[in-house]
């Protein structure tokens, strides 16, 4: 009986277009290709053919690792992306700030008893009406 390797983490695992290549790869290749290949032909002739492959490749250089560099799942100008941002667009210094819960709970209990002085200045006026009977202090329902 033959047996297939399969990997246990499938997020890994990459669609592969041609060649056993992704689609980026082979985007990138292509691209390097398209540059490289018509400035070796081009360059031969003057340079010779020792320092033009030399130059090709190192034009080429580049686009190569575009197409294969990923740093935890992550593709090179993502990564650049994120390195940017962290080290110059965001503030350097970011204080840990909280929000005081307790701050807020003292300044509503200052509130209501603001309002609770403004409310017995009333409830002195409606104790003075009959038919008014005072509730017993006791469990609120």
């Amino acid at each position: 009986m033959a047996y297939v390797p399969v990997p246990k983490d499938l997020t890994k695992v990459k669609t592969k277009v041609a060649f056993n290549l992704t689609g980026r790869q082979l985007i990138f290749f292509s691209l390097a290709a398209v540059v490289g290949v018509p400035f070796y032909l081009l360059t031969k002739g003057i340079l010779g053919a020792d320092v033009s492959a030399i130059l090709m490749v190192t034009i080429m250089l580049p686009f190569f690792f575009l197409a294969m560099y990923e740093k935890d799942g992550l593709p090179f100008e993502k990564v650049a992306g994120n390195i940017i941002r962290q080290k110059f667009i965001y503030p350097p210094v970011r204080p840990y700030k909280t929000e005081n819960f307790y701050a807020g709970v003292a300044s509503l209990i200052e509130m209501e008893e603001a309002d609770g002085k403004k409310d017995k200045k009333t409830a002195a006026g409606n104790a003075a009406r009959p038919g008014r009977k005072k509730k017993p202090p006791g469990r609120k329902k």
